[in-house]
């Protein structure tokens, strides 16, 4: 049984005439009257009979006729709702951004959206990176911005850019050069995102320079944002590492310095969604508009890979 057969059918019981039907479905009387001929065929039922100039539905038709107008009805429905979604004037957005986004100028992202967009609904979600690539990888969002590095399985990955990241501090004197992994080491460290704590891609980083030189970071006070991290930073009571965007955002503490460290340290940005899986336009806008917000950032030479996601 095809769609075609359905509605012929139903143009044929609505019109009383093959030869209406056949006008309605711009096909030819033939046509019309093979489909239903094939349909009666495999429903081993007759569905009309001829009463003078008029068919005539049949008790087997009377049944059919709900069922094959709310068939054809629901996948018309489904075919709207797509082309709805294709021209951004309806489908949902469920897309992942860094917690501290707001430092790469993602804090109106969703507003700019809506305002191009106003009858997509849009769930942003702001988390770690291991949190946002988990939420992906499970299905429960479609994409999403992290730092790597990230659990990879079940990804696709498409990096960004490299955001240098720095040793920052109030009481260290920036003239003592570089941070060494060994000064990191023994100095009292506020970190944010207490909740993901060492699985965060950019302490992950730390920890292995540490544990390759037999040496621990631990941290002295642990807070989930990053704002509340630069301010216990700023009155002495600890040194941080946080990412260029943030050192060079316009509310960063005057009082503290940024240093970079001896071994050059990096997040990398990058745009994932779940392997093997397509983008809806609504999410693929969203990925699009984010990526091309992050780039305008930076330099020239920091770009590293593509920005398109399927």
């Amino acid at each position: 049984m095809t769609l075609a057969q359905l509605r012929a059918f139903l143009a044929a019981y609505e019109l009383g005439s093959f030869t209406a039907a056949a006008r309605k479905l711009e096909t030819s009387q033939a046509s019309v009257s093979e489909l239903i001929s094939r349909l009666e065929h495999e429903l081993k039922h007759s569905l009309f009979t001829r009463g003078g100039r008029r068919l005539i539905p049949t008790t087997a038709a009377v049944e059919l006729h709900v069922h094959a107008l709310q068939s054809v009805n629901s996948f018309n429905n489904g075919v709207e709702a797509l082309k709805s979604m294709s021209s951004l004037e309806g489908g949902v957005c469920t897309f992942g951004v860094l917690r501290y986004g707001a430092h790469y100028d993602l804090a109106d992202l969703v507003q700019r959206f809506h305002r191009r967009y106003p009858q997509v609904k849009v769930r942003l979600v702001g988390l770690n990176s291991v949190t946002v690539a988990e939420s992906v990888a499970s299905g429960e969002i479609e994409a999403g911005l992290i730092v790597l590095p990230v659990a990879e399985a079940g990804l696709q990955v498409r990096p960004l850019f490299r955001d240098e990241v720095f040793f920052v501090s109030a009481t260290r004197d920036p003239s003592r050069g570089p941070m060494t992994i060994e000064e990191l080491a023994g100095s009292k460290l506020v970190l944010y995102d207490a909740f993901a704590g060492w699985h965060d891609p950019t302490r992950r980083q730390i920890l292995e320079r540490a544990r390759l030189k037999g040496l621990k970071i631990e941290a002295a006070i642990e807070v989930e944002h990053v704002d509340t991290a630069l301010g216990l930073v700023a009155t002495g009571a600890a040194g941080a590492f946080v990412p260029q965007a943030i050192v060079s955002g316009p509310g960063f503490p005057r009082n503290i310095h940024a240093v970079p460290f001896a071994e050059p340290l990096y997040d990398t940005i990058a745009l994932i969604q779940r392997e093997g899986s397509y983008l809806s336009p609504a999410t693929r806008k969203m990925a699009q508009m984010a990526a091309r917000t992050l780039l305008s950032k930076v330099a020239p030479g920091q770009a590293i890979g593509r920005t398109t996601l399927h």
